[in-house]
């Protein structure tokens, strides 16, 4: 029986057993498709979840590793394997260790170098070559930070209280501290720069206690805060700060101060684990730390 009638010579339409055949092939194609090709279409949105995954990890442990490698030697402090502490360092280099005896000769007040004598107190010195972000005022100088928690306690720190330019014999600027007595003895004539307004850095995982969500993401995260240098050893692991990484589910953080038998080379292992839907990624990496001072 046909779905309508031809009148006027019209062409006739679709019989209902042909729609009905028609319905069967298509749903049968569909089914065909959706078995053949919806593997390789979950395959692409996992491959592109695990590589997000991937990048989020390895982000983190570029952001990390970057702050490592140029904090103040020996300022790295760890209350556990979930979080670690350190001071930044802004830039560095070298000071003048000695007067200049053939100009100063001849000179007088300010004209003449200022030099760091490790005999005395140091209010000023010439600083012979800088690298890193110019220093400004307010900023602190770092000088030989032996033990790790000298920097914290400010027995070997002074804030900058003012920059001027010496003579171009003397050196590239000249830093006026807060009075500092440099440990007797240090030859190293090295110094590094904290930012005022960043004194420290400290990584956390928050909330990553190695179990999923309800979705099968990680319920953590890695978090970077600033704080100011403080004497207090941290016992407990900050949870605020900006967050890094999401969707971590677990970290592993170790430093070893002394790695190779050397205190000029300490060593951060990092590990942290991420997951998203199910899906999981880990990357580890580690950093060697100069702790040279």
């Amino acid at each position: 029986m046909s779905s309508y009638r031809s009148f006027g010579g019209l062409p006739r339409g679709f019989t209902l057993i042909e729609l009905i055949v028609v319905m069967v092939i298509t749903v049968i194609m569909s089914v065909s498709l959706v078995v053949f090709f919806r593997p390789a279409i979950d395959g692409y949105f996992l491959s592109q979840t695990r590589d997000d995954l991937m990048q989020a990890a390895d982000n983190a442990l570029m952001h990390m590793t970057k702050d490592v490698q140029s904090a103040v030697p020996n300022s790295i402090r760890t209350p556990n394997n979930q979080c670690f502490e350190l001071a930044p360092s802004a830039g560095g280099g070298r000071y003048r260790a000695g007067p200049d005896t053939v100009h100063d000769a001849t000179c007088s007040g300010a004209g003449c170098s200022a030099w760091v004598d490790t005999s005395a107190a140091t209010t000023s010195f010439d600083v012979l070559q800088h690298s890193g972000s110019a220093p400004q005022v307010g900023d602190w100088v770092v000088i030989n930070n032996q033990n790790a928690n000298d920097v914290y306690a400010g027995t070997n720190r002074s804030q900058i209280t003012a920059i001027s330019t010496p003579a171009a014999n003397l050196g590239v600027s000249r830093f006026t501290i807060n009075s500092l007595q440099v440990s007797p003895g240090y030859d190293g004539a090295r110094y590094q720069v904290v930012r005022n307004n960043q004194q420290t850095a400290f990584y956390s995982c928050v909330g990553a206690d190695g179990t999923l969500d309800a979705n099968g993401n990680g319920k953590g995260e890695l978090r970077r805060s600033a704080g100011i240098l403080n004497a207090t050893i941290p016992t407990v692991c900050p949870t605020n700060g900006y967050v890094v990484t999401k969707n971590v589910l677990r970290c592993n953080f170790v430093y070893d101060p002394n790695q190779g038998a050397t205190q000029q080379s300490g060593f951060v292992w990092m590990e942290i684990e991420v997951a998203r839907a199910g899906e999981r990624a880990t990357l580890s990496m580690g950093a060697h730390v100069s702790n040279v001072p």
